[in-house]
């Protein structure tokens, strides 16, 4: 059946493609905003240059450009001007339907010496920056809606960079960022310099993951990721910072697209609020059409979303811009009947729980600049609602049978602040900001049910969680500076950076000192091609709501005493560039880590855990376990220059966490190894190609207590772990391969992109943990014993087995984007 659709699916691609426009010249155009990087005032007389044409364009009063009549294909950008350095935009794929829109920042040239040119090409290749000067990537917007098995979804794409892992199972389902070796929750987002706290469809509460991406890709320019030597006005992230960058609406004109494909449609808007071009706006909304797969691939639930996101900016002067964003989702998961039933799509009935969420971000910011600098000032809002719900047969849930009811809100009002001056070549950043933050949990859950022999006698106690969380809103306050500094000719960066973040909730959570992190970091030029780099830094995360709120079935909070967690990072390599479109790096890290939260109930560390659809946190905890995470990494980006580009990564680590026993033993996420490498060609006649092949080392996984699992299968639909024997066995290596064909079509107007994505072509089996379960019967409905009688309370007469869902899915999409 899946092979069929496939071919049904390739057919039709086939077909698609034998539509045809008209021999004549299709042009499309390009404009944007160019800005002094120091200070984001207009840059007035910048020139920008079609690589490959005679086509070019100055900036008008206001930093505007606009490149019209180019002929369609992809080009590179160099956008240059008298006393700024030079940089170069790749990969501007230009169409005859939507104009290209991007704001671009130039920073001055201190000097005028041959080091300076030197400078000036890595500025075009580079991601890295003063403060963080290694440890960072950049991906552009055409990298992430081409990249293969993407399917439009950053969340994936991020995937494909150093240091990122999907979990233990490689990432195939769902969204899960493990940086270098850490827990999921150690990573935060910003989005336009708002931070967003939920960017995934069905995010696990507490963790980060989820199996679908909420961020349009139309609206972002560019993601940024930062793995260690973090700009200290970042609060909460020990192993990663994402910076998304959204574009600005189209001044110029009104345009938008329309995207469809067998498991979503969308639509993305932008155009010019007023006539004088200071104010545009983007808008979107995405609803998932996920029946007709699941259905193809006779999957027993159905995850059903929406998506929405907007931006509006008013350019109120030249010193002066306002930006309101907002973004949010609706998610329902929940099971349907299907044809065929397996012990398998059983087991994933009963061990899962149905999902209602919903999650929203509003912000608004505004930006001034100042003669030598600029300042932000940042209003947002968060709330996320997740409602979880389980019964011991999912398929005829009723009251008495419920094992679990959990309905939660987290809700943050954040005012942030900072001032950012350049004066004499130093650059001096500081600022501050609050939050208030509200969370209420209403938690029913059975983890063990009274069992009885059948003398009566109890065999195993009933233990509950029933309570709601008491937990008062409480202000979060934190504050920053950060001094960086080039010399010897801009060849030694050197940026130090402090911050300290304090709360009104937690015992010792307003002693400012105890979460002191200092930071610093280094850059030095060796040759005209080679920098040397290095940073160390200490880094605090205030535990998850889940935790802190956290009571017991007397209502009373008992982890108030929980301290921030912490991680020392030490980082240090070196970055080679060839040339203006290719870049090499290698580093070595070693990350610390102090006051991790520990499991009371199991003696584990919550570090290796997130990664599946339920609520990371809730439960008891102290916070005295430790860890560790070091390795090697190598990273190769070659940028479109010619025809081709690619990004090659290879990691080698460990990852270690102890829990209450203090000893240190593989995390979950301890794979070892990640690879992962990417390449796209661009043929003639707008045809594109795009290739990705990732491998994941084998993932350590827990065996389960035959016993507990004999007790607690009936009410529970899954095994019980076994936690005295924490990851000692170890699945597989993980390999996937996507292939992605696009074809656009540019009539006057408009343009047509047909695609085709297909993931894990050459149809791996990919390792899946060995799930407890019972026999079934030949029906599948009910299950052998060994006396042929029914099973017992205590499950002594049903005969274990296990069950592996890992076989290989094989995911076809067609799809269009058409272009107005």
């Amino acid at each position: 059946m899946k092979f069929f659709a496939l071919k049904t699916l390739m057919v039709s691609f086939t077909m698609c493609l034998a539509i045809s426009s008209a021999n004549a010249q299709k042009t499309g155009s390009v404009s944007g905003t160019i800005l002094k990087k120091n200070n984001k005032q207009s840059l007035v007389g910048a020139t920008i240059n079609i690589v490959g044409t005679n086509l070019s364009a100055a900036t008008d009063s206001n930093g505007r450009f606009r490149v019209l009549n180019i002929p369609v294909k992809t080009y590179n950008l160099i956008v240059s001007a008298v006393g700024f350095k030079t940089i170069s935009l790749y990969n501007i794929v230009v169409n005859s339907g939507n104009e290209n829109v991007y704001t671009v920042e130039l920073e001055e040239d201190a000097a005028i010496l041959a080091e300076v040119n030197i400078t000036e090409n890595k500025r075009s290749v580079i991601a890295a920056s003063l403060e963080t000067p290694l440890s960072v990537q950049r991906l552009t917007a055409e990298e992430i809606r081409s990249n293969p098995g993407g399917s439009f979804d950053i969340s994936k794409v991020i995937q494909t960079l150093p240091g990122v892992g999907g979990g233990q199972q490689g990432g195939s389902f769902r969204n899960d960022i493990i940086i270098r070796g850490g827990a999921s929750n150690e990573n935060v987002f910003y989005l336009d310099g708002i931070e967003i706290p939920v960017i995934n469809h069905f995010q696990t509460q507490g963790g980060s993951g989820g199996p679908q991406g909420i961020l349009n890709t139309f609206f972002i320019e560019d993601v940024k990721l930062s793995s260690s030597a973090f700009d200290a006005r970042y609060d909460n992230a020990l192993s990663s910072v994402f910076q998304f960058k959204q574009k600005v609406g189209n001044a110029n004109k009104f345009q938008g697209n329309v995207r469809a494909s067998l498991i979503e449609s969308a639509i993305t808007l932008e155009g010019p609020l007023s006539k004088n071009k200071k104010t545009t706006f983007l808008a979107s909304a995405r609803k998932s059409y996920y029946q007709l797969l699941f259905k193809a691939l006779n999957l027993p639930f159905l995850p059903d979303f929406w998506d929405f996101q907007t931006k509006i900016t008013h350019k109120i002067n030249d010193k002066l811009t306002l930006n309101f964003i907002s973004i949010g989702a609706i998610d329902d998961f929940r099971f349907v009947p299907i044809d065929n039933v397996s012990p398998e799509k059983l087991y994933q009935i009963s061990s899962s729980a149905t999902i209602q969420q919903w999650n929203y971000t509003m912000g608004v910011s505004l930006r001034k600049s100042l003669d030598n600098g600029f300042w932000n000032l940042a209003l947002s809002r968060t709330r996320f609602n997740n409602n979880l719900q389980k019964f011991e047969d999912n398929e005829n849930p009723t009251p008495a049978s419920q094992t679990l009811d959990f309905v939660s809100n987290e809700t943050e009002n954040k005012l942030r602040f900072d001032i950012n001056e350049f004066k004499n070549g130093w650059k001096l950043s500081y600022g501050a900001s609050t939050q208030l933050a509200e969370y209420d949990n209403n938690t029913f859950a059975v983890l063990k049910k009274e069992v009885r022999d059948t003398s009566n006698n109890i065999i195993q106690p009933g233990v509950n969680q029933n309570f709601s969380s008491p937990l008062n809103p409480f202000l979060r306050l934190g504050a920053f500076l950060q001094v960086s500094k080039r010399a010897l000719n801009d060849r030694l960066g050197i940026s130090g950076g402090v911050r300290t973040d304090i709360n009104t909730f937690t015992k010792g959570g307003m002693n400012g000192l105890q979460t002191l992190s200092p930071r610093i970091s280094f850059s030095y030029v060796l040759t005209p091609k080679w920098t040397a780099n290095a940073s160390t830094g200490i880094y605090y995360k205030l535990p998850v709501y889940t935790l802190l709120g956290y009571s017991n079935n007397n209502n009373v909070l008992v982890n108030q005493n929980a301290k921030y967690t912490r991680s020392t990072h030490y980082t240090s390599g070196f970055e080679f560039l060839p040339n203006d479109g290719l870049r090499f790096t290698l580093e070595g890290f070693y990350k610390q880590y102090g006051n991790v939260a520990v499991s009371l109930r199991d003696g584990i560390s919550l570090a290796n855990l997130g990664t599946d659809f339920t609520a990371l946190g809730n439960e008891a905890v102290n916070t005295n376990g430790k860890g560790k995470a070091y390795g090697i990494e190598f990273f190769a980006q070659k940028k479109l220059t010619e025809k081709f580009f690619g990004i090659l990564s290879f990691t080698y680590y460990r990852s270690l966490y102890s829990g209450i026993d203090n000893k240190l033993i593989a995390s979950s996420w301890d794979n070892q190894q990640l690879l992962s490498i990417t390449a796209g060609y661009k043929f003639s006649r707008n045809w594109e190609l795009g290739l990705k092949f990732r491998y994941q080392g084998g993932a350590p996984y827990t065996p389960f207590d035959e016993t507990a699992s004999r007790l607690n299968y009936s009410s529970q639909g899954r095994g019980t772990l076994d936690f005295a024997r924490l990851n000692t066995q170890r699945l597989g290596g993980f390999n996937s391969s996507d292939v992605r064909i696009d074809k656009k079509i540019n009539l006057k107007k408009t343009t047509i992109d047909v695609f085709l994505d297909v993931t894990n072509w050459y149809v791996a089996r990919n390792p899946a943990i060995p799930e407890y379960t019972w026999q079934r019967a030949a029906d599948n409905r009910t299950f052998k014993t060994t006396d042929g009688l029914a099973i017992k309370a205590d499950g002594s007469n049903a005969m274990p087995t296990n069950v592996k869902n890992d076989e290989p899915q094989v995911i076809p999409t067609i799809g269009v984007v058409f272009e107005f």
